[in-house]
């Protein structure tokens, strides 16, 4: 098993043992439970889906109500699929997983997505540069010119343009465990992660 799901609770600072002062993001990562093992065989690919932040059984539909039944009789908000290319024995549905997994000094990878902006212009959302203000310019943050008339006579797939920014899934590599706090299931991370506070994230456990 190479990662488990959390929750991010949000940034602060710790004291390194060389006295610098580093910032942290505070992780809440599992108790995780096993809901599913697929294999080569059944399923196509070997993976395992695991559950997080537990709720009540009543609240889920149908579907997803049976679909844990198989495995254990609690409701879980959060289900989250890792592919792995070995299964080891003593996981099966039900198992529990928490933060054994990780050790001080690890390097991790983060997925998650990032924050929604709503609908942006082309300078927040691209970086573009404003127009002149003077001189009887009227185009301060306007695109501009998006393509051609006579050939090819239409905009390029791809065109940098206003729209919808944010909510994209987003991946950090390398991140440092600074600390562990077993008790609280807390993982303290080195910099920042993708996505707001209480959001979820994918943390995997770097082989390099």
């Amino acid at each position: 098993m190479n990662g488990l799901i959390g929750k991010k609770i949000g940034m602060t600072s710790s004291f390194a043992p060389d006295g610098r002062l580093v910032p942290v993001t505070v992780v809440q990562v599992g108790p995780c439970v096993v809901t599913q093992v697929k294999t080569q065989e059944k399923d196509g690919y070997k993976a395992i889906q695991l559950g997080f932040d537990e709720i009540s059984a009543e609240k889920l539909n149908k579907p997803i109500s049976g679909h844990l039944k198989k495995a254990t009789d609690k409701g879980y908000r959060v289900l989250k699929e890792f592919r792995a290319e070995s299964v080891e024995e003593d996981i099966e549905p039900g198992s529990v997983l928490d933060l054994e997994l990780f050790s001080i000094g690890d390097k991790v990878t983060v997925t998650g997505t990032t924050k929604g902006r709503g609908f942006q212009g082309t300078i927040k959302r691209h970086g573009f540069s404003r127009g002149p203000e003077t001189h009887g310019n009227r185009n301060h943050r306007k695109p501009g010119s998006i393509g051609n008339s006579a050939w090819p006579a239409k905009v390029i797939r791809g065109k940098r343009m206003p729209g919808h920014m944010g909510v994209d899934t987003e991946t950090v590599k390398n991140l440092t465990v600074v600390d562990i706090k077993p008790k609280d299931n807390l993982l303290l991370l080195k910099g920042a992660v993708p996505g707001p506070k209480t959001g979820i994230l994918k943390i995997y456990k770097t082989n390099k």
